[in-house]
């Protein structure tokens, strides 16, 4: 049985590449989130969507990606920093969860922003768990930074291999 998981919500890809190698090196199930209404991929049109989601406290309902996390004793949790926050999917999942115990290793993509608030949000949704260093990348991020980010948090025994 797999011990990590890697969830995580993009639209636009930039996380979803991330996740794909955070899974990669640690040979983790990955597992997207998807909302039962994707937002527009149209930038502006997107902006204005999760503005007004974020500003509600929305927590869309998610189709794909909520299952169990019982099996699990580390989860990567990964989100675009949007408006210094997470995607309302992500914070739809943090909320459906019960997280003690586990071991919570946080990572976004940003244009700009790094983390904004996203670390202190997830510490604050799982008050009973772990929260390791993450790893925030405004582009592209090579694989061995990856794995010394990954080494850094105790989490590098198959990219140490």
């Amino acid at each position: 049985m797999n011990k990590t998981l890697i969830v995580y919500y993009s639209l636009f890809g930039n996380t979803e590449e991330l996740a794909f190698e955070i899974a990669e090196q640690t040979d983790g199930t990955l597992r997207e989130l998807i909302p039962e209404e994707n937002y527009s991929f149209e930038y502006n049109t997107a902006v204005k969507e999760v503005r007004n989601q974020i500003s509600r406290g929305f927590c869309p309902k998610l189709i794909s990606g909520n299952e169990s996390i019982d099996d699990y004793e580390t989860i990567f949790i990964g989100s675009p920093n949007w408006l210094k926050t997470m995607a309302p999917p992500v914070l739809s999942f943090l909320k459906s969860h019960d997280f003690m115990g586990k071991k919570i290793i946080p990572f976004c993509t940003h244009g700009g922003g790094g983390f904004g608030r996203i670390t202190d949000e997830i510490t604050e949704e799982c008050p009973k768990s772990k929260i390791l260093t993450g790893i925030a990348s405004s582009g592209s991020i090579s694989p061995e930074e990856i794995t010394a980010w990954l080494t850094s948090v105790g989490y590098g025994e198959k990219a140490k291999k």
